[in-house]
């Protein structure tokens, strides 16, 4: 038997515990209504079109020639903007699940270990040193900084005595906490302390055609993170476990957290950060589909998809005419859904 027939033969039992019959529904039940969460997005996003300043509406695109205002708004702004809050949501979703199952605790996502922040400072460092760079070159830069602090968390980790339910997300706020320090005296030293918010708030507002094509890079790499679903979940249950169903637990580890660290950069460079977004989505999913990655990973990426695209359209109609930055709106619910899901975690453990 070969290791990928065994890691998806694996991926079958990959749980901590037996899913109760609640948690897994029929197959067709599960299409259907996963059939249903796409077409509420899919409305989502129509609703997402329509929703702004300018006076954009389905009746005046019918009626509008091929120079007027409506439409070129429409085209330039609305339409890239939408495609980019579904690509980064989604994204950031799938991150958050793939770190959860790699680390093997469900309270840590790219913006709660470093990751996020680690890539503020990479784009930072390149202004100061090499502010003429082209924006993939930034991206590569940045995505190099977060894999860096995504592999000294993971190397922190291996170090505690013990990896409690709490202890995990505390330790990966802490160092989130150093590197955030460090891009704040660096950026203050150097005047940058505007850019550096501007990097670390996420904001669909600036999105239009020709800034926003590099979020399909992260569709691609989607696509090879559902590939390789079966290798993280059998990978999720540790390295003996891993290692004595002939896959290389270290290599499988490391293409997960370059995966997730070039997806991060790339949301961070486009839009700014999304935090909490990779947390609460996963842990909700994994309430009603278990810890299969692939089984759960199209509910993951349309439930990403679905939430920033509420959070957006929240703040852009709270304070019409006004617009809240999407990582505010984002943060707030995320940071609530986070503290509701540690303290429940918590009750259940003690």
């Amino acid at each position: 038997m070969t290791s990928a027939t065994q890691a998806k033969a694996s991926a079958r039992v990959a749980t901590n515990a037996p899913p109760s019959p609640a948690a897994t529904p029929h197959p067709g039940r599960r299409r259907v209504a996963l059939a249903a969460a796409i077409g509420a997005v899919l409305a989502l996003a129509a609703v997402s079109l329509f929703v702004g300043v300018s006076d954009v509406t389905p009746l005046s695109l019918f009626q509008a020639d091929t120079d007027s205002h409506a439409l070129q708004v429409f085209l330039l702004s609305r339409v890239p903007r939408t495609v980019a809050i579904v690509l980064a949501g989604s994204a950031m979703a799938i991150c958050g699940l793939v770190m959860q199952m790699l680390v093997r605790n469900r309270f840590v996502e790219p913006s709660t270990i470093g990751t996020t922040e680690a890539a503020g400072l990479g784009l930072l460092t390149v202004t100061i040193l090499a502010p003429g760079m082209p924006l993939i070159g930034k991206m590569l830069v940045a995505s190099v900084f977060a894999l860096a602090s995504t592999l000294v968390f993971v190397r922190i980790l291996r170090a505690l005595p013990l990896r409690s339910v709490v202890l995990v997300p505390v330790v990966g706020l802490m160092l989130s906490g150093v590197i955030a320090s460090v891009s704040t005296y660096v950026a203050f030293d150097h005047d940058l302390m505007q850019t550096l918010s501007a990097w670390l708030t996420g904001d669909f507002s600036g999105v239009i055609a020709g800034r926003y094509e590099l979020l399909w890079i992260v569709a691609a790499l989607t696509v090879a993170i559902y590939i390789a679903g079966d290798r993280f979940t059998v990978a999720g249950l540790g390295e003996q476990f891993t290692t004595n169903l002939g896959l290389n637990y270290r290599r499988t580890l490391a293409i997960g957290l370059i995966l997730v660290s070039i997806v991060t950069s790339v949301v961070v460079v486009v839009v700014g950060a999304l935090p909490f977004l990779g947390l609460v989505v996963p842990n909700v999913v994994s309430l009603a589909m278990g810890d299969n990655l692939r089984r759960s990973l199209p509910w993951v990426a349309v439930l990403g998809a679905g939430f920033v695209l509420v959070c957006d359209i929240v703040g852009r109609v709270i304070r019409f005419p006004y617009e809240i930055p999407i990582g505010v709106v984002v943060g707030v619910v995320g940071a609530a859904l986070f503290l509701f899901l540690l303290l429940r975690k918590r009750a259940r453990v003690g």
